[in-house]
């Protein structure tokens, strides 16, 4: 394992220890508030969040609402080292088991977004981020970039917050990260 992978896996395995305390003890209904502030910000622009699992903070509650005013899709994986693809989803979708333990619509209908909810592992005050490590959000930003603006969202809880992080050129910055105690956006 090189140094950067190391440092890393490091960085991942701590700050999953601080969100599963803050999953434990956090205030959720704060964490979708702040976002449904920031996303009203981009009322009637496609948008894709994702389906929480485990100790992620809960992104649905703001995508239902943005649901009334734009569509609405969650992430679905076609392969290992392949950039995401997104399809429709609203609060009544029926919901299926796909890779990796995350749910996918049962009803494929692909969509494109202009504004990301990216889940992450660690992130820092300037907009840095790691995530699981399979670089799935990096290929899938740079590729939705590559074809016009995307505002990229970190949803996280405060307690992933970390002074720095090993970071590879291939890492996509965030343009904003939402808290479940502040909204932190970037130039």
């Amino acid at each position: 394992m090189s140094d950067l992978a190391a440092a890393k896996t490091a960085a991942r395995e701590a700050a999953f220890a601080r969100r599963k305390q803050a999953f434990e003890t956090g205030d959720r209904s704060a964490g979708a508030a702040r976002l449904s502030a920031y996303l009203a910000l981009h009322a009637g622009l496609p948008l894709a969040g994702y389906m929480p699992m485990r100790t992620e903070i809960d992104p649905l509650p703001a995508m239902a609402l943005h649901a009334g005013t734009a569509q609405v899709g969650v992430p679905v994986i076609e392969a290992a080292g392949l950039p995401l693809h997104f399809h429709l989803w609203t609060p009544e979708t029926e919901m299926q088991d796909g890779p990796f333990g995350a749910r996918v619509p049962a009803d494929a209908r692909p969509m494109t977004p202009r504004i990301v909810i990216v889940p992450l592992v660690a992130f820092t005050c300037d907009g840095a981020r790691i995530g699981y490590g399979g670089g799935f959000y990096d290929r899938t930003l740079e590729r939705l970039r590559a074809n016009g603006p995307v505002v990229a969202v970190g949803f996280a809880w405060a307690a992933q917050e970390t002074d720095s992080l090993p970071l590879e050129p291939t890492d996509q910055p965030l343009d904003a990260i939402v808290t479940e105690a502040e909204t932190l956006t970037f130039a």
